[in-house]
């Protein structure tokens, strides 16, 4: 085949990165998925846009990182089979009693921690509808929980770099260990934290209401997404994944120095947990290939051929342009908003692909991470966890309000991508 011009190449590299991204928004069926991501890998093969050489070359350091986020998932649903969702919400609504505000702050908690172990998927698909169920069993509004767990599955992600994909992806192209990553995002993180549930106090405050005295006392709970154990059960049935995550999360930061990926104490702890389960009749082989996501790790790498395509043309070309070369305040704040806005336009994930190669230095790609985690919560597209969370509470009988989704992120977005940069800058 003659190879085509410039600019027709480029059509066809904007097409398959809109392809990808509406394939997204829609959330197919699997076989859907995985069919868009295989054809829009190769068009920008077939017309010369990046080269079968180059296509291997941006597939290969995705590789470790793709087999994560299938160990990972496969280690959420697990957990969530085993009813650690529930018992951990479960306490967070006893402790609350009739309180909407403490129920609130042991949600935020609760989400935080979610997102930092076990990544954002597990926080908008797995503990938000747990989330949901423990306000309506105290019959106050599920709004403040439920939107807690959307914004801290984006800006909450700071933490790790196991929390979110963004920041795997970057991981190769930083000079730090897991433990390092950690101590130069916590207080950045920190910073977060604090923005991040003032302001939603704040923009929920009729929510968090005490309710009435005449609405009468909690509801009994009638329906929960994964039924918890039985209490002959209960110790087997939560003890061994904690343990199992927690031996993880340790290898994570023990092997790091060692060049170890997070990918191989990830896997093993999906091996154990998944044998686990099987004994105990909690998953078979097909629901673990389901949790497993296959074809969605066969739409990242798809995603990182058609962007390493682009990125070598014009669009690459156009953002190296804009990205500042110093390290000031300004300048990290700067690549925080350009990560910012790729993330609204592009989604996180391709943004990340994009950006990051065209960055010097640690600081310069932080502040990127900074913008691809917390500016991702600005649109419903600037992040798959957004497009996840909604698909999540459609699936509860909720429908979000765009209006309302638009307001929080407008208002709490630009301070918190402020204060987390100052804090960034203030540990270079």
């Amino acid at each position: 085949m003659p190879p085509l011009p410039d600019l027709a190449r480029d059509v066809v590299g904007v097409a398959a990165l809109g392809a990808l991204l509406v394939t997204a928004h829609r959330h197919p069926r699997p076989r859907t998925e995985a069919v868009a991501s295989v054809l829009a890998g190769a068009a920008v093969v077939a017309t010369g846009l990046v080269s079968p050489a180059g296509a291997w070359s941006a597939t290969r350091p995705l590789l470790p990182v793709v087999g994560f986020l299938v160990a990972i998932l496969v280690v959420a649903d697990v957990c969530a089979r085993a009813g650690l969702f529930e018992v951990a919400a479960d306490v967070v609504r006893r402790r609350a009693g009739h309180r909407p505000g403490v129920l609130f702050l042991g949600i935020f908690v609760l989400a935080a921690i979610t997102t930092t172990v076990l990544s954002l998927d597990a926080t908008v698909v797995l503990l938000t509808p747990v989330v949901i169920h423990a306000a309506r069993s105290l019959r106050v509004s599920p709004r403040p929980g439920a939107y807690a767990c959307l914004r801290l599955a984006n800006s909450g992600s700071l933490l790790l770099p196991v929390s979110n994909l963004t920041n795997l992806l970057a991981m190769p192209h930083l000079h730090l260990t897991f433990g390092g990553f950690a101590a130069r995002m916590a207080l950045p993180l920190a910073v977060v934290l604090v923005v991040e549930y003032a302001g939603l106090r704040l923009l929920f405050r009729p929510d968090l209401a005490p309710p009435a005295p005449d609405d009468g006392p909690p509801t009994t709970p009638t329906a929960i997404p994964t039924a918890p154990p039985t209490e002959e059960t209960r110790t087997s049935f939560h003890v061994l994944p904690l343990v199992v995550v927690a031996a993880m999360l340790a290898a994570f930061a023990a092997l790091s120095p060692a060049g170890v990926e997070p990918v191989w104490p990830a896997a093993v702890a999906g091996v154990v947990l998944i044998v686990w389960a099987r004994r105990r009749r909690l998953i078979d082989a097909r629901e673990a290939v389901h949790a497993a996501n296959p074809s969605f790790a066969l739409f990242v790498l798809a995603l990182g051929v058609v962007v390493a395509g682009l990125s070598r043309g014009f669009l690459g070309n156009a953002v190296s342009h804009l990205v500042p070369a110093g390290n000031g305040f300004a300048d990290l704040l700067l690549i925080a908003v350009i990560a910012t806005v790729a993330a609204a336009v592009l989604a996180n994930l391709s943004a990340t692909l994009l950006l990051v190669p065209l960055l010097s230095g640690t600081d310069q790609i932080l502040a990127a991470l900074l913008g691809l985690g917390i500016g991702a919560g600005l649109t419903w597209t600037g992040s798959l966890a957004n497009l996840l969370w909604r698909r999540t509470l459609a699936r509860q009988g909720v429908t979000p309000s765009t209006l309302t989704f638009h307001r929080v992120s407008l208002l709490l977005t630009p301070v918190a991508l402020v204060a987390a940069t100052a804090a960034l800058a203030l540990t270079s």
